[in-house]
């Protein structure tokens, strides 16, 4: 067994790569931290309340960190968990001053460019109506996390795979890659109990392995939050990639709304389009969520999901860009991001932004793609 994972790891370094920091990092003048700041107040896209539980929630997973730990470590630029933790608190008490006395507020901060050209997209919670039973309109299983699913911590072996995870299954005396997406669809997790609802739609079951969250309301009118537990590790595959290499849509046409009418086109490849990504999520149910990686709630408009090793989870940073609103509509933003969540698409210089749910939620989630201005928020040590 040891001898099998072994030569699994180093298959892993084989094809193991790394990417290329951002330019070094620039610390704006008090003149820049104004104007960036001004903009801030007058486009920020959450409300003060959203912002203000947002940083409880930053603030309660940061407090238990150890704050000596250094999380950024990029050319100048080093901090650790005991400064995210101050920034979070100083904003917290000086929220106000935003909007109240720019000046004195941008003394108070450090503001570093972190990227000019950081890919900004958007995940929602979709809702989908479900059943706690099989019936012929509810057909579609929302998997629990099966047993056998097993996760090593590649780090433990060598510092070169700090971050890595091996998911895998024992077969035998054999480990193999745990069912792909389309083994579990054809039936490779049938009559093991891990069922913890049906669902009628099998495209809007894919884009909630997407979203990875969402609310299921049931025949009773019950609304339940599923919530993500688990993966089974194969690389994600985009859709949206998919349709495009196929020429079934156009690269500067792909939105949710695209995606979701080429499916309906072309029903007899739904299946083999959907099976291209062999990425597939586990769920349990919960009366409240959605949660974050750092195991608090999600705050519409202010919560992004990040690489951790591109922006650690607990940064504060703004956001400079554009949000579409409805079709060929664009507003300008400059908001406040906490970063407390990441998903499996999202790498490197990439963040999802959480939108909520519902109609609004839904368009800005499918439509939102773009290059955005990026800066990290640090307190000035007094």
């Amino acid at each position: 067994m040891k001898k099998k994972l072994f030569f699994l790891i180093c298959c892993v370094s084989i094809f193991a790569c790394t990417f290329k920091s951002p330019p070094p990092e620039i610390n704006l003048s008090l003149y820049q931290k104004k104007i960036l700041f001004k903009k801030v107040s007058r486009q920020f896209i959450a409300s003060r309340d959203q912002l203000i539980n947002a940083l409880n929630y930053q603030i309660d997973f940061l407090i238990k960190q150890n704050p000596n730990k250094i999380v950024l470590n990029r050319g100048t630029l080093t901090c650790t968990y005991g400064d995210l933790l101050y920034t979070a608190l100083s904003l917290m008490d000086n929220i106000d001053l935003l909007w109240e006395n720019i000046t004195e507020f941008s003394r108070l901060f450090n503001v570093y460019v972190l990227s000019t050209d950081t890919l900004l997209t958007g995940y929602y919670e979709p809702w989908l109506e479900a059943n706690y039973v099989k019936t012929e309109e509810y057909k579609y299983p929302i998997y629990g996390l099966p047993d056998d699913l097993k996760v090593v911590d590649l780090g433990k072996f060598h510092p070169r795979f700090k971050g890595q995870r091996l998911y895998y299954r024992i077969l035998g005396d054999k480990i193999e890659p745990y069912f792909s997406r389309e083994e579990i669809d054809n039936g490779a997790l049938e009559g093991r109990g891990l069922e913890i609802a049906w669902v009628k739609d099998k495209v809007k079951l894919f884009f909630l392995h997407i979203q990875g969250s969402g609310r299921l309301i049931f025949p009773d009118g019950t609304v339940k939050h599923v919530l993500f537990a688990g993966k089974n590790g194969r690389q994600y595959v985009s859709l949206g990639r998919v349709l495009v290499k196929k020429g079934l849509l156009k690269a500067e046409k792909v939105n949710l709304k695209t995606i979701f009418h080429t499916l309906e086109m072309h029903p007899e490849l739904v299946d083999d389009l959907m099976w291209a990504n062999p990425s597939y999520v586990f769920f349990k149910l919960a009366d409240k969520g959605p949660f974050g990686c750092i195991s608090q709630p999600l705050t519409p408009w202010v919560s992004v999901a990040s690489d951790n090793s591109f922006l650690p989870w607990g940064s504060i940073v703004i956001g400079e860009g554009e949000l579409p609103l409805q079709t060929d509509v664009s507003q300008k933003f400059a908001s406040i991001f906490l970063a407390q969540d990441t998903g499996g698409a999202i790498v490197k210089d990439h963040l999802d932004l959480f939108c909520g749910s519902g109609d609004k939620a839904e368009f800005i989630a499918g439509h939102l793609k773009d290059r955005i201005k990026l800066y990290l928020i640090l307190r000035k040590n007094e």
